[in-house]
């Protein structure tokens, strides 16, 4: 992987640098605030363009605080091919039990945008998440016949340490 593949992520790294320490000195834990998932599914709105729906893949997504969280993985897009994404999820409202706000990243591996290389996204979300699973509904916006639109699925699994025993403390 080349150091033009890699800037993204080192940049919201270094950007999310201190907001991830003052998150780890006010948690329980790592694993209560990572959320795995298997990737996505996508329901485009053009489905007459024999588009891969089901989107398999590897992320993660790690919460900061109650409006923002880090996310990173891999996944096979809509066009067949491999694709990487990171960036932040900002929630900043709430309501019954659901979060509103939206995805912040970059992505690469789209063919037919930028050759595949590496851009910018800004997807609204909508995120449930209950105690070990949640899911985030993004919408995807067309653009011309580089990127197809969509409504996204990402379901999401927490795997919480369990609590220490009285007679282990």
């Amino acid at each position: 992987m080349g150091p033009r593949r890699l800037l993204p992520s080192v940049l919201l790294g270094l950007a999310a640098w201190p907001a991830m320490g003052r998150a780890q000195e006010a948690t329980p834990g790592f694993l209560s605030r990572l959320w795995i998932n298997p990737g996505f599914y996508s329901l485009h709105f053009d489905r007459d363009r024999n588009l891969e729906d089901q989107n398999w893949g590897l992320g993660a997504e790690y919460v900061l605080n109650d409006q923002w969280s880090l996310t990173a993985g891999a996944f096979r897009n809509s066009d067949r091919e491999r694709s990487h994404y990171v960036g932040a999820y900002f929630m900043p409202f709430e309501w019954q039990g659901l979060k509103f706000g939206a995805a912040l990243g970059a992505f690469d591996g789209y063919p037919n945008y930028r050759d595949g290389a590496w851009f910018p996204a800004l997807i609204p979300t909508v995120a449930y998440e209950g105690r070990q699973w949640g899911l985030n509904v993004g919408i995807i916006p067309s653009y011309k016949d580089r990127l197809y639109g969509a409504v996204t699925f990402q379901l999401k699994v927490r795997f919480e340490a369990p609590a220490p025993s009285p007679a282990n403390q």
